[in-house]
């Protein structure tokens, strides 16, 4: 599942292919971009902002991306076999010496770069990019109070690159129910660099580790609902949560190390 760490990585690889490179194929799979070519022009570099991925290219143009929760980027060698069949192409550019696809991207358009912050100018920090901020994370977390933490982590407006494992793991180890309020939470600046810290130390590798050992199970509940909560053997609870009905993300919580909050 995509989230902030797996776009950090897609953007170092591509810029390691693409950076400073001339392209010789440009094959843009979306009608509306159909007709675009930048063949014979030089890529500048890739970054990555939240979970959004963008390719800079010469004049000034960006090929904007998002993963979505299908969608990926592959590199390969020149000529090299792909290991995604060629009809879920969206984006195909090649090198001299290589080959990057995107497949079944959840979209993908080209912006004059000028106008890059009004694609992702909403964004909240990074928590992997140079403008990360964690006091200006939690001052929006912060300004709506009654929200529950489990959605509130998860808006990129507050702080960008946390997906749904990161919302379960982070609030199973800061021991909160997802519904609790956000100003109800006991430590959140502790929570806020803590998602600093797990998306940092997983960003270099494909196995997503919370446990802090790649020598047993690497989540703590997300997935668990048959094996139990990894701290206490407890059934974890899988539910839904959302803003609205077309929101709803799977959940899931440990009842005994996350009890919910007894209200008056």
């Amino acid at each position: 599942m995509p989230e902030g760490d797996t776009v950090w990585r897609a953007a170092r690889d591509l810029d390691r292919a693409l950076h400073d490179k001339e392209l010789t194929r440009c094959d843009i799979r979306v009608p509306k971009f159909a007709t675009v070519d930048f063949t014979g022009r030089t890529v500048r570099d890739v970054v990555a902002r939240g979970k959004h991925l963008l390719i800079h290219v010469e004049d000034e143009w960006s090929i904007h991306s998002h993963l979505k929760m299908e969608g990926l980027w592959h590199v390969y060698p020149k000529g090299g076999k792909w290991r995604r069949p060629a009809f879920k192409a969206r984006c195909i550019l090649e090198t001299k010496t290589s080959t990057i696809v995107g497949f079944e991207l959840g979209f993908l358009r080209i912006i004059p770069q000028r106008q890059e912050e009004d694609a992702v100018g909403y964004l909240g920090p990074d928590l992997l990019g140079p403008d990360w901020d964690a006091e200006e994370a939690l001052r929006r977390l912060r300004a709506d109070p009654g929200r529950p933490v489990g959605l509130a982590l998860l808006d990129q407006r507050n702080l960008a690159g946390i997906g749904n494992v990161y919302r379960c793991e982070l609030c199973f180890l800061a021991g909160e129910h997802p519904l609790t309020p956000v100003g109800e939470v006991r430590n959140l600046p502790r929570m806020v660099e803590l998602a600093h810290r797990l998306l940092e130390v997983n960003k270099d590798r494909s196995t997503r580790v919370t446990t802090g050992s790649l020598l047993r199970d690497p989540l703590w509940v997300y997935g668990r609902t048959d094996r139990g909560c990894l701290r206490c053997g407890t059934r974890v609870v899988r539910s839904e949560l959302g803003d609205n009905e077309l929101e709803q993300r799977v959940l899931y919580h440990c009842p005994h190390c996350q009890p919910a909050r007894e209200t008056a």
